[in-house]
């Protein structure tokens, strides 16, 4: 029981990091400082599905299932949970490419946002002249 729920709780912990890493962007915005643990999330993120690796969760979340008696599965995190009830096929090379693409986007977008934000309190007047 106890081992199950540890399998869980990395679970849990996976998927908050790839929320955090797709949309920590929006933290950002409303406070900078973020940026020093977002910047290296999103660079791991980006970085474990351009080249495909095992993000390290992967292993422990199997090695707690087994301790549990139950099965771990061979494949990463987000094709085991994600993409198996998003997409009816695996998880290809063209996929992954797809989705760190989309984690920099989402995150560069969010990032000129706090940057405009960040400068337009740096230059309180340079806002109300600006057309």
């Amino acid at each position: 029981m106890r081992y199950a729920l540890l399998a869980w709780l990395t679970v849990g912990i996976h998927a908050a990091f790839i929320l955090f890493v797709v949309f920590g962007g929006l933290g950002v915005v409303r406070r900078g400082r973020l940026a020093w643990l977002h910047v290296p999330a999103v660079m791991w993120g980006a970085f474990v599905e351009f080249t495909g690796t095992v993000c390290p969760l992967t292993p422990v979340e199997n090695h707690f299932r087994a301790l549990a008696g139950a099965a771990g599965y061979s494949e990463g995190f987000i094709e085991h949970y994600l993409l198996g009830a998003m997409y009816p096929m695996s998880l290809t090379a063209q996929v992954q490419y797809l989705l760190g693409t989309l984690v920099l986007l989402i995150n560069a977008a969010a990032y000129l946002l706090a940057w405009r934000r960040a400068r337009a309190r740096a230059a309180p007047g340079a806002a109300a002249r600006s057309p």
